[in-house]
């Protein structure tokens, strides 16, 4: 969520000013661009040096830039942010917000942010619980920041209670959860499939298919960025995702697949299953390597447990359903056979007449049949393109329910 994102941190005159290294830290690891703003008061607590060198940026410290004599833009940094962390938040500068006492270049930066504000109060218990700060925290709330909840622990004064700022990694776990919310999947729980089966014929020799698993990687990706909490069956790969919202389950066969999501489903709203799963499997399992003896090897198959078929017989109103169908010959005419077959809501069709579609490259070529027949026909796209192509006709039918 906060990859790529614009973040202007503001270090207030609190012990927990110390913690501020962290939170610069964790931010950049995440992959965010970070400026930071440092009160006069704060300077005492951590040095603008050490913010400097983690965030990459020079710290700014007042309203004149000290080596060159020029003034710095409030404004420009207001407009710059994506999302204002203020943390530590003492009382003084919570008041100051409030107040709109703008004499420094955090408050002055604050009332020009036109981006999301987070702040993460820090102080003394009995300061934190005073009256005026209380009523403070409820107007910076009103004006639409956001507050990070204080811990309960020791403090400074030796005290133990509530004011302890929350930790650096809570800060941007609270911020990520807040910016999810945003999203239009939010709430709603993804399944999606991924990638070939391989079905063992004996220890050392399986039955598969050229799937890569990089089209339905990158639809978990696209949900998840949408803010949906997806799980993610994958089959045999060597991909594997990093986003938050993504819980990757890795499997081998057709029935391992299966298994999996037969436990999801029921909980799932929107269930996309591009995976390219074996149709048949060897009848028999040789425990030992087959060794190579007679011409001529007959194996004998048997039909694997249709999934998508399974999951369509339980399905409720409430679910999405997506299928894929890849057709070598009369695509549309087999692709609305098995929409209309197994009760989807949509099919994503790809066709192996393409060039640079399908199995193994970055790229695909697809056609969407909704349910009433209307074929949507795309370009040639790079799979991530083509994941957001899906995601969009899923947000469209979940506005219609």
């Amino acid at each position: 969520m906060l990859k790529g994102k614009k973040v202007l941190l503001g270090v207030t005159g609190s012990i927990a000013a110390y913690k501020s290294t962290y939170i610069v830290r964790l931010l950049k690891k995440i992959g965010a661009s970070v400026k930071v703003i440092q009160t006069e008061a704060s300077l005492d607590f951590v040095s603008p040096l050490v913010l400097s060198t983690l965030s990459g940026n020079k710290v700014i410290t007042s309203v004149i830039d000290k080596e060159t004599n020029e003034w710095i833009n409030h404004v420009d940094l207001g407009i710059w942010a994506d999302l204002m962390i203020i943390a530590p938040a003492t009382a003084k500068s919570m008041s100051k917000m409030v107040e709109g006492n703008c004499n420094n270049q955090l408050i002055a930066s604050y009332l020009s942010a036109k981006c999301p504000v987070y702040y993460a109060p820090a102080m003394d218990l009995d300061m934190y619980k005073h009256p005026s700060t209380k009523n403070n925290i409820k107007k910076l709330q009103e004006f639409g920041n956001k507050m990070i909840p204080v811990n309960h622990g020791e403090l400074a004064s030796g005290l133990i209670g509530e004011g302890r700022m929350a930790e650096p990694q809570e800060i941007i776990d609270f911020v990520i959860k807040d910016l999810n919310k945003q999203k239009e999947l939010y709430g709603k729980s993804c399944l999606v499939t991924a990638g070939p089966t391989q079905e063992n014929i004996d220890p050392v020799r399986y039955v598969g298919n050229r799937s890569s698993g990089k089209m339905g990687l990158e639809i978990a990706i696209a949900l998840a960025e949408k803010g949906a909490e997806v799980n993610l069956i994958m089959g045999p790969s060597n991909l594997k995702s990093n986003h938050p919202n993504i819980k990757q389950i890795n499997v081998v066969s057709a029935d391992e697949m299966f298994y999996e999501v037969d436990t999801i489903f029921p909980n799932s709203d929107i269930s996309i299953f591009s995976a390219a799963v074996s149709d048949y499997k060897p009848t028999d399992y040789y425990t030992e390597k087959v060794k190579k003896t007679e011409d001529v090897w007959n194996i004998s198959f048997e039909k694997n447990i249709d999934i998508l078929k399974e999951m369509s017989k339980k399905k409720k109103d409430s679910q999405l359903i997506i299928g894929f169908a890849l057709e070598t010959e009369k695509e549309k005419e087999n692709a609305i056979k098995k929409l209309q077959d197994k009760n989807l809501d949509l099919i994503v069709l790809n066709s192996t007449r393409d060039k640079e579609s399908t199995f193994g490259f970055n790229t695909n070529k697809i056609s969407i049949i909704e349910k009433d027949l209307t074929i949507t026909d795309f370009d040639l796209k790079e799979k991530s393109e083509v994941a957001k192509d899906i995601v969009s006709f899923v947000l469209k039918k979940i506005k219609k329910q």
